[in-house]
């Protein structure tokens, strides 16, 4: 049995207004991706790990990964259109009989915790499926007519302890995984549990953590280097 981690690196930071893509900013004086890639790492070391990056971003990761003398083991793979087909290109990468437990993870997440990772992996051996989630804190209100222009005024407030936010790493049985990526895309995958879902699995929901937010503007970089500096 073997269990890999295909991390997904596709971002061109245009919501963060940087000259470089929001993977390879640094936080705490390292880019965000290494530190995404380190956690997986932390968690175990004989995890298979599948990076998934655009072709156009490849040469500039190397010369990253030489600069901060990164030299943890992964396997590199090219990105697709889409999440989905990237997504597709990283499970490649997994022999067809492999039999264990694939996680796919936003390479711009670098906080999940060890426990947390730990647990998607030993709930979807379980029972096939782990997403983690957090509770929402807010107050949430529904927009009743998103086609209207006068959309903003016409809501309604929600039951929030009804509904919770998704996360990543979201794992899954290997044979389940390739089997649900064999399908046609759809725009409404928008992220793995949509795709193992449409099959019509049930998704196992497990507890994320608070910290594992995802990077994509300059507000997050500010967060992210409070939670480095804690």
């Amino acid at each position: 049995m073997s269990d890999y981690a295909i991390i997904l690196a596709g971002g061109k930071g245009l919501r963060m207004g940087a000259d470089v893509p929001k993977q390879f900013l640094p936080v705490g004086g390292l880019p965000i991706l290494m530190r995404t890639i380190r956690r997986f790492r932390e968690y175990s070391s004989q995890l298979h790990i599948i990076l998934v990056l655009p072709l156009e971003q490849q040469a500039y990761w190397r010369e990253l990964c030489e600069k901060y003398h990164f030299d943890e083991q992964y396997d590199v793979t090219t990105g697709g259109e889409t999440r989905f087909h990237s997504i597709v290109n990283g499970l490649k990468l997994i022999p067809d009989d492999a039999d264990g437990v694939v996680s796919v993870h936003d390479g711009v997440r670098p906080f999940p915790s060890v426990e947390v990772i730990e647990q998607c992996y030993e709930t979807a051996r379980r029972t096939g499926t782990a997403v983690p989630v957090v509770p929402v804190v807010e107050t949430v209100r529904h927009l009743s007519d998103t086609a209207s222009p006068d959309a903003m005024t016409h809501s309604e407030t929600v039951p929030r302890d009804e509904y919770r936010l998704v996360q990543t790493p979201q794992a899954f049985d290997i044979q389940l995984h390739k089997k649900a990526y064999r399908q046609p895309f759809s725009k409404a995958f928008t992220d793995d549990a949509s795709v193992v879902e449409a099959m019509g699995y049930d998704i196992t929901l497990v507890e994320g953590n608070r910290e594992n937010i995802k990077i994509t503007t300059p507000f997050d970089i500010i967060v992210a280097e409070a939670i480095v500096n804690h």
